[in-house]
């Protein structure tokens, strides 16, 4: 059954642990796939990472730092679907895994 309609719902998935993103993921598509909507696809967006430096000792040898960095890991999943199902109620009731920011545009 194809769908010819611009309906389109973006969920962004952001965190800490890749894993936790994965499963994440891999949990809207199933929902996404059980319902009668027409196609999803996963969009990896690049990584952000944040290097802070700082000093080993406050008070001498500023040559000894210590690095430390967060990278923080987000994906885009994009479902087309047709509007007489709801698509968005699904969605708001999902309950993704703790550590996962999610948030939903639609389009």
């Amino acid at each position: 059954m194809e769908i010819k309609t611009n309906a389109k719902i973006r969920v962004r998935l952001e965190s800490f642990n890749h894993e936790l993103l994965t499963s994440a993921c891999r949990k809207i598509s199933d929902i996404v796939e059980n319902s009668e909507t027409n196609r999803s696809s996963v969009v990896s967006l690049p990584t952000d990472k944040r290097i802070y430096c700082v000093l080993r000792s406050p008070h001498v040898d500023k040559d000894s730092r210590e690095h430390f960095e967060i990278r923080i890991h987000k994906r885009i999943v994009e479902i087309f679907y047709d509007p007489s199902i709801e698509v968005s109620d699904l969605l708001l009731n999902l309950e993704l895994p703790p550590g996962v920011l999610s948030r939903i545009d639609l389009c």
